[in-house]
C-alpha cells in the first residue's frame, strides 16, 4: 500500500530517468579510477601521482556541480540534464581516440566532471516531485544511480584487458546515448518548480550556517565513498596483488573485489533515506558516523586476508551509501526552494571531500610511510572527530527548524 502511495506522489518514469542518468553518468565519472591499474602501468606513476589522477575526476565534478545546480534551477532539470550527458561526451571521445599523455589524462578526467555534476540535476529532479514525506526514498532511488560506479570496476578492467583501456572510453558512449533518448522522451520537469532567480539569490544560500553543515557532513559520506571507490582498485592491488602465485590477486579480480564495496555502498543508498523517512535522519546518520570510524580503524589493521579486508570496507561503503540517503533526507526540509542550487553546493562539498581523501591523504601517506595503515588511521580520526560535531550540531537543529509540526522524522 505504501508502494503504491510513493509512487501515486510523484512522477515515476522522472524519477527512473534520474536513477539512469545519474547511474550511466556516475559509471563514466568514475572511468579512470576503474581503470587506474591499466593507465599507470603505462605511465609509471608513483604513489602521489597515482592518487591525483584518480581524484582529478572527482575535483572536475565538484568544480561542475554549482552551475549545474544554478542551471537546472533556472532551465529545468531535463534540459540541464541532456545538456550535461552530451558534454561528457567530449572526454569520452578524447580518452578513445587519444589520451597519450599524463597531461592529456588529466585534462580527460577533469572534463568527467560534466558526468560527476550530474548529482546536481538528478537529485533536483527527484526531490521536486515528490512531498517531504517521501523525500529520503525518492533521493534514495536517484542517488543509487552511484552504482554506475560498479559498472564501471566490473566491465572496466575485462574490456581493458581484452581490447586496451583507450577502448573502454569509447565504448562507454553507446549506454550514454542510450540514457540521452530515454532521458530526453520520459522526464517531465516538475510543476512546482521554483522560479529562475539571480545570481545573487543562488549565492545568498552561503549565508546560512546550516549550508556549511551540510556540507562537512556531506564530505564525509559522499566523498568518503567516492573518493575510497576512486582509489580501491589501487589500493586492494598495492596490499594484495604483488605475486598472484603466491596467493596475490589479478588486476581483474581487484576489479571484482572494488564492484562488491561499491555496490555495498549503492545498494543502501536508498535504504539509508528510508530508514532516515522512518527513524528521522539525523539520528540515523549519528549511528553511522560512529560505524564508519570504527571500520576505518578496522581497515588500518591491514588484515592478511583480503576477505576479511572485504568485509571490513564494504560495511563501511554501505553506510558511507546510506549516509548519503540519509544527508538528503534532511536538506530538502531546510532548503525546500533551493534544493537545485543547495544540492549543487553541498554535492561540491562532497565532490571536494573525494577529492582529499585520495589526493592529500591516502596516496600522499602510501608514498611517505609504505603503507595504508597511517591513512586509515587518520580517516578515522576525522570520522569519530565528525561524529561527534554532528551529535552537538543536530541538537541546534531539533530545536530551530526540525520541528514535530512538519510531519516528518529528523
Amino acid at each position: 500500500m505504501e508502494a503504491k502511495s510513493f509512487r501515486k506522489s510523484g512522477h515515476f518514469p522522472s524519477l527512473i530517468s534520474a536513477f539512469l542518468y545519474f547511474d550511466v553518468s556516475f559509471m563514466i565519472w568514475v572511468m579512470c579510477g576503474a581503470l587506474s591499474l591499466y593507465i599507470t602501468k603505462d605511465f609509471g606513476l608513483s604513489d602521489t601521482q597515482k592518487a591525483t589522477m584518480v581524484a582529478i575526476p572527482i575535483l572536475g565534478g565538484s568544480f561542475f556541480r554549482i552551475p549545474m545546480g544554478i542551471l537546472a534551477d533556472r532551465i529545468g532539470c531535463k534540459k540541464a540534464g541532456l545538456i550535461g550527458m552530451i558534454l561528457s561526451i567530449v572526454p569520452l571521445l578524447w580518452g578513445w581516440l587519444g589520451g597519450t599523455s599524463l597531461l592529456q589524462i588529466q585534462s580527460i578526467g577533469f572534463l568527467l566532471g560534466f558526468a560527476g555534476a550530474s548529482f546536481a540535476v538528478a537529485l533536483s529532479l527527484a526531490s521536486r516531485w515528490y512531498p517531504p514525506q517521501y523525500q529520503g526514498l525518492a533521493m534514495g532511488i536517484a542517488g543509487a544511480g552511484n552504482s554506475g560506479t560498479a559498472l564501471a570496476t566490473f566491465f572496466g578492467p575485462q574490456i581493458a584487458q581484452a581490447y586496451g583501456w583507450h577502448n573502454v572510453f569509447g565504448i562507454a558512449i553507446i549506454p550514454l546515448v542510450l540514457v540521452i533518448i530515454v532521458f530526453a522522451v520520459l522526464v517531465k520537469d516538475a510543476p512546482n518548480a521554483p522560479a529562475p532567480k539571480t545570481l545573487k539569490d543562488y549565492l545568498s544560500v552561503l549565508k546560512f550556517a546550516d549550508t556549511w553543515w551540510f556540507s562537512i557532513f556531506y564530505a564525509i559520506t559522499f566523498g568518503g565513498f567516492v573518493g575510497f571507490a576512486s582509489y580501491a582498485s589501487i589500493f586492494f592491488y598495492d596490499v594484495y596483488g604483488d605475486n598472484v602465485h603466491a596467493g596475490g590477486i589479478t588486476k581483474v579480480q581487484v576489479g571484482y573485489l572494488v564492484t562488491i564495496t561499491v555496490i555495498a555502498g549503492s545498494f543502501f543508498r536508498p535504504v539509508g533515506g528510508w530508514i532516515a523517512d522512518k527513524i528521522g535522519g539525523m539520528r540515523f546518520l549519528t549511528m553511522l558516523f560512529s560505524v564508519i570510524s570504527v571500520c576505518a580503524f578496522a581497515i588500518a589493521t591491514m588484515p592478511d586476508s583480503f576477505l576479511l579486508m572485504l568485509l571490513y570496507t564494504s560495511v563501511m561503503m554501505a553506510c558511507l551509501g546510506m549516509g548519503n540517503g540519509s544527508v538528503f533526507q534532511i536538506v530538502p526540509q531546510r532548503f525546500s526552494k533551493e534544493i537545485g542550487v543547495i544540492t549543487g553546493f553541498v554535492g561540491a562539498a562532497g565532490g571536494l571531500g573525494g577529492y582529499i581523501l585520495p589526493k592529500y591523504i591516502l596516496g600522499p601517506l602510501k608514498e611517505s610511510t609504505g603503507s595504508h595503515v597511517t591513512g586509515f588511521l587518520v580517516i578515522g580520526s576525522i570520522v569519530l572527530v565528525t561524529t561527534m560535531v554532528f551529535f552537538a550540531v543536530t541538537r541546534s537543529w531539533k530545536k530551530s527548524w526540525a520541528t514535530k509540526e512538519s510531519g516528518v522524522n529528523f
